[in-house]
């Protein structure tokens, strides 16, 4: 059977309010998030989990500052580009065979078309529901792909685009499946490791979401979210949540497997 590593880097960091985090708790709390693209490395496969930040972060600082405060910018420290964290790593561009969105948002889009060979893997949901929503209360189309990135996968990327099912195989081993939840394009991604089944996903911020069933505060669907954690429970050896800092802690220098 397949083996693949596991790393994850930080791209960013940010503080949310208790509530956005874990539903209805922590009302004078504000908790940190550490954003992350996760490498995974196997026979023939380099993909990673997002594509991070754009290069310029006040696009999207703005918007957030714009209903959440100053204090919830994104920060990114020396080195913390997601080319850069890749170059570190031994990773270059044209060496990326594969990268999996979840969600659709500034923070996972914004470098997809820096990848010239790899393919562009996405849930089929969030992509039929990006093209058909005109309003939404939580998908805005120009922080889920602006129009810059949506022309470039719509004609010279198309052939590399991939629209996932609810229940999907990239590569043996590697597996994605649609969680929801969070946003109508998140999934859980599950690798098998030495560790066992690794499972990255947007639809828990924290460990603690589905360690403790807590579910996620900023979340569009509750039953979503309470099936994608019982099942995490029931088949992740190893939970990665894509924004707990303690991911850090629980996996030094950020190698999960």
């Amino acid at each position: 059977m397949t083996r693949y590593t596991v790393t994850t880097l930080a791209v960013g960091d940010s503080i949310i309010p208790g509530p956005e985090l874990f539903w209805m708790n922590d009302f004078d709390k504000w908790h940190p998030l550490v954003f992350q693209v996760v490498l995974i490395q196997g026979p023939g496969i380099t993909a990673i989990v997002n594509t991070g930040p754009a290069a310029d972060l006040e696009p999207m600082n703005a918007g957030w500052a714009s209903f959440l405060g100053e204090r919830a910018r994104l920060n990114r420290g020396d080195g913390e580009f997601v080319l850069d964290q890749l170059e570190r790593v031994g990773v270059a561009p044209e060496d990326v065979t594969h990268v999996i969105l979840t969600p659709l948002q500034l923070y996972t889009v914004s470098n997809v078309l820096a990848f010239p060979n790899a393919q562009i893997a996405l849930a089929e949901r969030g992509w039929v529901h990006f093209h058909t929503t005109h309003e939404h209360p939580h998908d805005n189309r120009g922080t889920s792909i602006p129009d810059e990135i949506l022309v470039g996968l719509v004609t010279h990327a198309w052939p590399r685009v991939r629209l996932l099912q609810d229940e999907d195989e990239i590569a043996p081993g590697l597996r994605t499946w649609w969680s929801g939840g969070h946003h109508r394009a998140s999934l859980v991604v599950e690798v098998d490791t030495d560790a066992g089944v690794v499972a990255i996903s947007d639809t828990y911020f924290h460990a603690r979401n589905v360690v403790e069933n807590v579910p996620l505060g900023i979340n569009e669907n509750m039953y979503e979210v309470l099936a994608c954690y019982e099942r995490v429970r029931r088949t992740a050896d190893v939970i990665l949540p894509l924004y707990d800092p303690a991911n850090f802690e629980r996996h030094p220098g950020g190698r999960v497997a």
